[in-house]
């Protein structure tokens, strides 16, 4: 009576060598698929669902790809979490952290090949990690004070996130608009007031950023089409109630007259509500459901301007930006917070008209109208701005700046090095094993670019034995170039969270030596 039977049939178990292949080549797997997307010349990926429509992602983003993928190996479950947070956190490097998270374990592998054990090498990472995050600490610079060259600190890792997206070819136009709009927010880092549109049509060139917000909806007939000084009410009611449901209801009549009755009844209830609305003294009045043509005449004959159907985020965002709340209830009006706008008035973008609230009360929001060949152009180029919205918007709290280009990697690698020749003991092996994977991030750059990888790192690794050295790899003349004058920037806080995230993911999956497969649940037979 062996002790396998403790298990259920179908459930199986792996340990130790074996577990631990299985979840290192899981890892490496993954961190080479993204890795081909990773830097400036980086490529994408097309993503196509299974499910009905069969949809068609293109995109660049390391965390969208991972998003969309059904993985069966634990180890690779682990690294797109990883890439998800990053993408939750900080917005960009979602694959700079898979990438480096595969090259630690790729590196891990050789050494537990080599008999070092698991927890050794696991000391060595965290010492290496600290080490470089301390090395980045020493050498970034911060422009809080000085708002000229803030702004254009912020320029620059802006045009830098973008570079390695497709809106790369008009990246000034785009890095522009984020700054823009990040330093309207103030320093608050919810995204939530700055909206953006997408309409297909026009080149991304076309794209710009509206002061004040966007409705997508058209303005309904007979209604006033350009209000000054609006008083707006947005609500979420049933406007709709204006004829009896036939269908809910069951009504026995014994005459067509008392049939006419009933409708009277339910028209006036109607106006009564409309009345109600109409006593809160608004000129403008937004509503998430329905309403029906006669709410609608009635609103129209009081001269206000009535929108049917906003969605709930166009709502929420509405109520949040004209500094409004939501109602429901109307009986007192003197409790209902109505919102403020200066102009509403309707606009033409591409072919569609939509509703345009300038002179907002929250300063903060806008809008960015993203135009594109196609919603699979517009639709990157969202994830890529929202990607460079989110960098901006941490880098505003936490102003802390450095090069980028593979710079801050060679950085790190040479402190790590010296810590590792400094260190006695088997520890000093997986010092120089992180020191190694930290290297791999500007290699791929290289590689990605098609470029000699092996002849441009030595040239990098000899630049940077100089004190305050700033050269990185120069992807367009493929050579190593000085990050300054190009205005290579990247935020600190990506960085660290990269270095700390692909760290602790790869001591996580570094410590397992076994693993578990539960048993399917069977189906009873019910018969």
């Amino acid at each position: 009576m062996g002790v396998e039977r403790i298990f259920k049939d179908e459930a199986n178990e792996e340990k130790g060598e074996r577990a631990r292949m299985a979840s290192f080549v899981g890892a490496m797997a993954i961190a080479d698929l993204v890795k081909t997307t990773l830097g400036p010349k980086g490529m994408d990926k097309i993503l196509q669902s299974t499910g009905r429509g069969r949809e068609v992602t293109v995109t660049n983003d390391g965390a969208t790809i991972l998003k969309s993928l059904h993985i069966d190996n634990p180890a690779a479950k682990v690294l797109v979490d990883i890439s998800k947070v990053q993408d939750d956190e900080v917005g960009d490097g979602t694959t700079s952290v898979v990438v480096l998270a595969g090259e630690l374990l790729r590196e891990a592998e050789k050494l537990v090949a080599a008999k070092i054990h698991p927890m050794t090498i696991i000391s060595g990472f965290r010492m290496a990690a600290e080490c470089a995050r301390d090395a980045l600490l020493q050498k970034v610079v911060d422009n809080k004070e000085n708002a000229e060259k803030f702004k254009s600190d912020l320029m620059k890792i802006a045009m830098t996130t973008l570079s390695s997206k497709i809106l790369s070819q008009d990246k000034e136009h785009f890095a522009q608009l984020a700054v823009d709009a990040v330093m309207r927010l103030k320093g608050s880092t919810n995204l939530e007031s700055i909206q953006i549109i997408k309409k297909p049509g026009g080149s991304l060139k076309d794209s710009f950023l509206d002061e004040g917000f966007i409705l997508d909806k058209k303005i309904g007939i007979g209604q006033p089409k350009r209000i000054e000084n609006a008083k707006i009410l947005v609500a979420n009611t049933a406007m709709d109630t204006d004829k009896v449901k036939i269908y809910g209801a069951r009504v026995r009549v014994d005459s067509m007259s008392k049939a006419a009755e009933i409708e009277g009844a339910e028209k006036q209830k109607m106006r009564e509500k409309v009345q109600k609305i109409i006593a809160h003294g608004i000129n403008c009045f937004v509503n998430r459901q329905l309403i029906y043509n006669f709410p609608e005449e009635l609103f129209a004959d009081a001269g206000i301007l009535a929108i049917e159907h906003a969605d709930f985020d166009g709502i929420e965002r509405l109520a949040l930006v004209t500094g409004g709340e939501i109602a429901s209830t109307f009986d007192n009006p003197e409790s209902v917070k109505l919102g403020h706008c200066k102009l509403i008035e309707e606009i033409m973008i591409g072919e569609d008209k939509l509703i345009h609230f300038s002179g907002v009360e929250m300063g903060q929001a806008c809008t960015i109208v993203l135009r594109g060949a196609s919603h699979h152009v517009l639709d990157e180029a969202e994830r890529s701005l929202h990607d460079a919205l989110c960098v901006l918007s941490q880098t505003v709290n936490d102003s802390r700046v450095l090069f980028g280009g593979g710079w801050p990697e060679m950085v790190m690698a040479k402190e790590v090095d010296e810590l590792a020749r400094k260190t006695p003991g088997k520890k000093s092996h997986a010092i120089e094993a992180f020191s190694r994977a930290l290297v791999a991030i500007p290699t791929t750059i290289a590689d990605n670019a098609g470029l000699d990888s092996a002849e441009l790192i030595a040239q990098l690794r000899a630049e940077h034995q100089k004190e305050g050295c700033p050269a990185g790899i120069d992807v367009i003349s493929g050579s190593v170039g000085d990050m300054a004058e190009l205005g290579i920037s990247e935020s600190f806080k990506v960085k660290q969270a990269v270095l700390l995230s692909a760290t602790e993911a790869a001591e996580m999956i570094l410590r397992v030596d076994e693993i578990i497969t539960c048993a399917p649940r069977r189906r009873e037979d019910r018969m």
